[in-house]
């Protein structure tokens, strides 16, 4: 039986200091739903919005940063309702969405036009630069850093979104999925991304590692 509407069933991470929450950005949440709905998993939408206490979102999706820690509950939500495969599918799918909006609305043309055309090293330090200052939006309180290599990697230091999450593999499908998507469509479509160490996990920080074959 799902718990009742907007009463949560998790706690999520808190931010130091003052107890007020750090925030992110609304695709980390706005997104899940329509990868539910294009992942076949629609019945399950009202359910998991209602674990993480935000079926507000639902009916007035936010357009600002949110409260980190409801970000959180909700990728929490979306794993301990679905079995393994199928949440891997849609966080996944969710960090995909996110990086199609962000080609399509905060990339300007010409910059994607560029970035494809450098040579996929200095456009991986280009990207990598541009993900460095925009860095707050998905990674919220986390620690972020980055290296252009080799071997290319991206860190989140204390990643809110698997706060308080425990699993003997790493969860972090949508950020996976965030930083792949980009690296294919701005560098070359022959990039994989795969995390290597996860908060989840017991590690300090979530770690990326990006594999690429040159243009």
């Amino acid at each position: 039986m799902a718990p009742p509407r907007d009463a949560p069933f998790m706690d999520g991470p808190e931010s130091a200091g003052s107890g007020r929450a750090a925030r992110i950005g609304p695709n980390a949440v706005t997104r899940i739903a329509e990868a539910l709905r294009a992942t076949g998993h629609e019945r399950w939408i009202v359910p998991i919005y209602a674990a993480a206490g935000a079926c507000d979102w639902l009916d007035s999706p936010p357009q600002e940063m949110v409260d980190e820690r409801q970000a959180a509950r909700l990728h929490l939500a979306v794993r301990r309702f679905l079995p393994a495969s199928g949440a891997s599918q849609v966080l996944a799918e969710a960090g995909r969405l996110t990086a199609d909006y962000l080609l399509a609305v905060r990339i300007p043309p010409a910059a994607r036009l560029l970035l494809k055309a450098l040579p996929a090293p200095i456009g991986i330090r280009l990207l990598l630069r541009a993900v460095r200052m925009h860095a707050w939006t998905f990674a919220g309180s986390g620690r972020f850093d980055c290296a252009a290599g080799p071997p290319v990697t991206i860190e989140i230091g204390a990643n809110p979104l698997c706060a308080g999450e425990r699993a003997a593999e790493p969860v972090c499908d949508w950020h996976a999925a965030v930083f792949q998507r980009l690296f294919q469509s701005l560098v070359t479509r022959r990039s994989a991304v795969r995390e290597v160490e996860c908060v989840a996990s017991g590690q300090d920080r979530c770690r990326f590692t990006v594999s690429y074959t040159p243009r």
